[in-house]
């Protein structure tokens, strides 16, 4: 889950993008400027809802944000949250890095998804690092916008939906709150593409280590197990096709018994 709340830093990094470039119409800018540069990043595609930002408080929230899978998985949003909560230090709004004091991102959906190539969220997290490894600047249509500083980053009560070749259904695991402290605080803040890849570094760390609590062992469900599962298959196909045949009724027994022992049942 290595970059999934990719979007997330992006997003975050845009609030402070669009309060400091333009203190007009902030709620609509920042949505599209995270729809738009949170796209970017992932290479897929990212929306957002609602922005409520009120720049006399500071305070404000982000409403019906997704991120959609990389090509070659399913059409599960990789990760969706309904709110986040946002409190800006309203007098770093014009200066460079402008401070984020507090995000709290509650309840936020992710999934986890596994294929022979690996999983969603390492596709995800490969986009996001070339991105930020490639030296340039995501495009928020400026390029004086300022770093950010994120003093308190919340993700909490989250669930993560596993997904595997060999897994009848979804199987859903909880997130361990994960809490992120003072990005961007050494030296002269973050850049958009810093922040994603240290959010979605910590997401990802977080989704592995919830899957392993759960003790599910993915290694045994995709790769080198599906090879193993396909060619059990064959063995039971022909043997019940030969069982059918008159070559004995303990054949298709037998073909059963494999595929139950290979399923570990």
């Amino acid at each position: 889950m290595k970059k999934l709340l990719i979007g997330l830093g992006v997003l975050v990094i845009l609030i402070a993008v669009g309060v400091f470039v333009f203190l007009g119409n902030l709620n609509d800018i920042v949505r599209a400027a995270v729809e738009k540069v949170g796209s970017d990043m992932t290479q897929t595609n990212v929306s957002l809802s609602e922005v409520d930002i009120e720049l006399t408080s500071g305070k404000g929230a982000l409403r019906g944000f997704s991120v959609t899978n990389p090509k070659g998985f399913s059409d599960d949003d990789a990760f969706k949250f309904d709110e986040v909560a946002v409190t800006l230090d309203i007098t770093t709004v014009r200066s460079d890095p402008v401070v984020i004091k507090e995000i709290v991102i509650q309840g936020p959906s992710i999934v986890y998804e596994f294929g022979d190539d690996g999983s969603n969220l390492d596709q995800l997290n490969k986009n996001v690092q070339s991105k930020a490894g490639s030296g340039e600047k995501s495009s928020s249509g400026d390029k004086d916008t300022p770093n950010i500083v994120i003093e308190n980053l919340y993700l909490r009560d989250s669930s993560v939906a596993v997904i595997a070749p060999l897994l009848n259904e979804k199987l859903s695991v909880p997130l361990p709150t994960i809490h992120l402290k003072d990005i961007g605080k050494d030296g002269k803040g973050a850049t958009p593409e810093e922040i994603a890849d240290q959010v979605m570094s910590a997401v990802l760390k977080g989704a592995q280590d919830a899957v392993a609590n759960a003790k599910i062992d993915i290694g045994k469900l995709t790769g080198a197990a599906m090879e193993q599962v396909e060619k059990v298959t064959e063995d039971a196909q022909k043997a019940i096709e030969d069982a059918t045949s008159g070559a004995g009724g303990d054949v298709g027994k037998d073909a059963t018994d494999a595929i139950k022992g290979l399923l570990g049942k």
